[in-house]
């Protein structure tokens, strides 16, 4: 097989007789030539085959690529497959359409040298990161770089432009509405933990998991929030048991697992607080295939409001959190210039058929 070179800029030069200039600002400064130049460039270049200059290496040279990406700890496959972060990405998109502006995917981007490599090496003009490890090296790989960024349900320290939630004080807000309802054996089904193996409880103490601090962001705010509503209804922290696995399945599947756990317990709980709807659906899974009524023996709390709260049986109770709106924000912020800003929406505890009264003894 021969492999025939494609075209370049001097071909099409070449063939007109002028300069690679000229041929250039056909494409990039068509203001400055004649029409009847420009056209006679572009259909030599038509008839060369000549696809036009690389965008990336233009946009590089400029300074610019008409680029911005969004940088996840997640596999790809999660960004088209969880609810939420579907809701987020649409909110992103939306905003970014109107202004042009494309979008380049950064997934499974760890706190490592590899990670922090491709944020250093990145062709896009700005970043927004819904990556929520706190004390972050991909955080410092940005800053290093001077590129605008806008970080999402992060910590404090993850920079100086931030978009997110109460997490702590909705998660409270979810517990109380348990506490309230009369609900004594409580549970929680966490978010998953971040690269360990296996399953089981683990004591929260800062929060704390096994042996170590919780890792991200979100899910230690969410399990404060849960401890401080049980520590001011007078009940004991170290009785509650708190479950996760980490992300190797489906989140409604990692649910209905860990649901199937407390469940089968003897002092089985009575009240569950979930970390995200998905997982909350996985509950309801659990409780259904041991015929455990919800909410008449369980009632169950998510997390997000994605359309899956409203089309499990029965509804889903949760945490309301404006994840397309998130995306909005943060998007018009990177298209700002990612300001020194803190940006934080408002949550909303809905409430629906998956929660009431305690049982007797409950």
């Amino acid at each position: 097989m021969v492999l025939v070179p494609t075209p370049t800029l001097a071909d099409v030069a070449d063939a007109v007789g002028v300069s690679r200039t000229t041929v250039s600002n056909a494409y990039n400064r068509p203001d400055q030539l004649s029409a009847g130049l420009r056209d006679r460039i572009l259909a030599a270049a038509a008839r060369l085959g000549y696809p036009g200059p690389d965008p990336v290496a233009r946009g590089l040279r400029r300074g610019r690529t008409g680029m911005f990406g969004l940088v996840y700890d997640q596999p790809l496959s999660y960004l088209f497959t969880d609810p939420a972060i579907l809701q987020f990405m649409g909110g992103l998109a939306r905003v970014w359409d109107d202004a042009g502006v494309s979008l380049a995917l950064l997934p499974s981007l760890h706190p490592d040298d590899a990670g922090t490599a491709v944020l250093a090496t990145a062709a896009v003009d700005g970043v927004v990161s819904i990556c929520e490890v706190a004390d972050d090296a991909r955080v410092a790989a940005l800053v290093a770089r001077r590129l605008p960024f806008v970080t999402v349900d992060a910590g404090e320290s993850s920079g100086r432009c931030r978009v997110g939630i109460d997490d702590r004080g909705a998660s409270a807000e979810a517990t109380r509405h348990l506490l309230e309802l009369g609900h004594r054996r409580l549970a929680v089904v966490a978010l998953p933990r971040g690269g360990e193996g296996g399953g089981g409880g683990f004591d929260v103490t800062a929060p704390r998991v096994g042996a170590g601090p919780v890792p991200f962001t979100v899910a230690g705010a969410r399990l404060r929030g849960v401890r401080d509503a049980v520590e001011v209804a007078g009940l004991g922290w170290s009785t509650v048991p708190v479950v996760a696995v980490p992300l190797l399945e489906p989140p409604r599947a990692t649910g209905r697992r860990v649901g199937g756990l407390l469940l089968d317990r003897a002092d089985r709980p009575t009240g569950i607080v979930a970390m995200s709807d998905e997982l909350a659906a996985g509950v309801l899974d659990a409780a259904a295939e041991r015929g455990v009524e919800v909410p008449g023996q369980l009632s169950v709390v998510g997390f997000d409001d994605t359309p899956t709260a409203t089309a499990v049986r029965p509804a889903l109770t949760t945490v309301h959190q404006p994840m397309s709106e998130k995306g909005e924000v943060a998007a018009r912020l990177l298209l700002d210039g990612a300001p020194p800003t803190v940006a934080r929406l408002p949550t909303e505890l809905r409430v629906r058929a998956s929660t009431g009264p305690a049982p007797r003894g409950g």
